[in-house]
């Protein structure tokens, strides 16, 4: 089946069924047989790679969940400004500040008592007793100051070696779970490849010529779906507020063998009020930069960019920023993402599905705060806050516990979304997807 069949496919049950695109079947690795007596029939070439499109997209999840944490143990937790590692800065400060006027003190009762010993009169050494005493009172003082200062510094230093360690298991466990990811990514290529082969060896032995028999398709060469081509999307919140800007990025993969020769992005934010009834797109700005061009630029559907050719088990990594207009009302919306390739020699594809990432907007309030739930003037009294089922996270969570404040960033269905507003914008989103790799593979073909 051709990537543009595919596309229209998805466009037409986003119109008939807006729910089928918000919910996420279960991975097909982890679907358990159903009790019957009849024999489960075998996973169909198509199944198999939807299996690992998963798969890719969970690898590359935990890679990134891997590196994120590693580099908040080894840079975030060592700053000046983190708790822990203040509160260690701090402490040794007063612990050495003590240490400094004990020194002080018992030099000063040394003096004292040296005093003592050289006075002439009583009266001298009446005053030069005084002196001792006052010296050795001080010194104590100091010394006790000086133990319950070097004890805060040591409880500092044990908490900030407490979170590093936790920290570090955390690794542990990410890495894990990253080595998993990759063993289901692997086994699920591995049964993609035997279907296929063992297709080829059926169409051999059937003497097929290996032409497309559905009427109106094109030959095998033309745009084909290839799920080994991701979008993960990382860093967007859960909540957004009016007025504010949003950065966060897109990481696309090449987890094919083969390097794509040109490689492009598909980025679109989709919004409606809380009852799903107004649009506010209008309200939204999305922008995009690369590290190659680094100049901030409008993200539209319609005239994608390349990112140029991505090696075999490659990433790239796009940065967008979305802009909320301050006068945006409360609602909810979704960031949709895809890709697709075209090659010099003509062939071409792409990511066969969509994938989004539902956040919540919060209205700006008018002394400044956000107030979460303001609808612009109309309530909700519907009452119906049904999760849909599935809509399982492909987006990493984050796990350094960074800046973020430690929030998970999720895809999925929300309690209030508004579902036939954002699966009408996931079918304009697809539906323009379907009209670029049409046009390009036309560009291509004539060229």
């Amino acid at each position: 089946m051709k990537i543009r069949r595919v596309l229209a496919t998805a466009v037409a049950a986003a119109v008939i069924s807006p729910v089928a695109l918000l919910s996420a079947a279960p991975a097909f690795a982890d679907e358990k047989p159903a009790t019957q007596q009849t024999q489960k029939a075998k996973p169909t070439i198509e199944e198999l790679e939807q299996a690992v499109e998963r798969a890719q997209k969970e690898y590359d999840a935990a890679v990134v969940a891997v590196n994120d944490a590693i580099t908040f143990l080894a840079e975030d937790m060592e700053a000046d400004t983190y708790p822990t590692k203040a509160a260690v800065i701090e402490t040794e400060a007063a612990a050495a500040a003590a240490a400094q006027a004990k020194t002080e003190a018992d030099q000063a009762v040394v003096d004292a008592r040296a005093e003592l010993e050289a006075a002439a009169t009583d009266e001298d050494r009446a005053a030069a007793q005084t002196a001792l005493d006052e010296a050795e009172k001080a010194a104590k003082e100091a010394a006790d100051a000086k133990t319950a200062a070097d004890a805060k510094a040591t409880e500092a230093s044990t908490a900030h070696d407490d979170a590093r360690v936790a920290q570090t298991r955390k690794i542990g466990l990410l890495q894990k779970a990253k080595k998993e990811a990759k063993a289901k990514l692997t086994d699920a290529e591995k049964a993609l490849a035997d279907a296929k082969a063992a297709a080829e060896e059926e169409e051999e032995e059937n003497g097929e010529d290996g032409e497309d028999g559905e009427d109106g398709e094109e030959p095998a060469a033309d745009c084909v779906p290839e799920p080994g081509l991701t979008a993960v999307v990382t860093g967007l919140p859960d909540k957004v507020v009016g007025g504010t800007t949003e950065t966060f990025s897109l990481r696309v993969t090449n987890g094919t063998g083969e390097t794509m020769d040109a490689v492009y992005p598909y980025v679109g934010v989709h919004a409606f009020d809380v009852k799903g009834l107004k649009e506010l797109d209008s309200y939204l700005d999305l922008e995009w930069s690369t590290a190659a061009n680094p100049t901030w630029r409008d993200a539209d559907l319609i005239d994608a960019t390349s990112l140029g050719s991505l090696k075999a088990k490659a990433s790239v990594d796009v940065k967008l920023r979305l802009k909320v207009d301050p006068d945006i009302p409360a609602g909810q919306g979704a960031a949709f993402v895809t890709a697709d390739y075209v090659n010099e020699d003509g062939s071409c594809g792409g990511y066969p599905d969509l994938d989004h990432h539902e956040f919540q907007i919060l209205a700006k309030s008018d002394d400044g705060g956000d107030t979460p739930g303001k609808d612009d003037g109309t309530k909700d009294e519907s009452g119906d806050h049904t999760t849909e089922q599935g809509g399982a996270s492909t987006t990493p969570v984050n796990t350094s516990g960074g800046s973020g404040g430690g929030s998970l960033a999720h895809t999925g269905s929300g309690d209030a979304l508004p579902k036939v507003g954002l699966a009408g914008g996931a079918a304009l989103v697809l539906g323009a997807g379907a009209v670029l790799v049409a046009r390009r593979r036309r560009t291509t073909t004539e060229s």
